[in-house]
């Protein structure tokens, strides 16, 4: 099976792990930024994006290409400073349709977040919601910043890669 690599990020976890990926399968990675690539010449998708105010910022690109991704299988790979869990999956079921998330694969990575590389009123809104936090370690890296970005958290998406390659060769 032919895949690709779609992605959009915002300070650069993102891409990091898109390329990782592309290195490590070979795949061609695209930035949905800066490239016209068609999603509909490849069999299967790796889906990329960062959640920035609760929200995948690949989802406007999603909708523009809806019915070129509703029939082929799709991994969504989402970056944040939020793990797993239910307030993850509800930002995510925010941001794309249930068609389409029903059929795909999601694995969920951590990120960076480096105060200092953030604009003024994204500092001030990060300060503001460490305030409110009642997490202690979560607020601390609101007002701090983290780097959960790690290389081999990619392993379950080369596997699935791995998996879809597989079919095609038995077909």
């Amino acid at each position: 099976m032919k895949g690709a690599i779609f992605f959009s990020s915002k300070y650069g976890s993102t891409a990091q792990y898109a390329h990782w990926i592309g290195e490590a399968t070979g795949l061609p990675v695209f930035d949905i930024k800066d490239s016209n690539e068609d999603p509909s010449k490849y069999d299967f998708l790796i889906l990329g994006s960062a959640l920035i105010f609760y929200r995948l910022i690949i989802r406007k690109w999603v909708k523009a290409n809806l019915v070129d991704l509703m029939d082929r299988s799709k991994i969504l790979f989402t970056v944040s400073g939020a793990g797993a869990g239910a307030k993850l999956n509800r930002w995510i079921a925010a941001s794309l349709p249930e068609t389409l998330l029903s059929k795909m694969d999601h694995v969920v990575l951590r990120g960076r977040m480096d105060p200092t590389k953030l604009n003024w009123t994204l500092r001030q809104i990060m300060r503001i919601g460490a305030l409110l936090n009642p997490d202690p370690q979560a607020s601390k890296e609101e007002r701090e910043g983290f780097d959960y970005v790690d290389k081999a958290s990619i392993e379950p998406i080369i596997k699935l890669i791995q998996r879809y390659q597989a079919i095609k060769e038995t077909t």
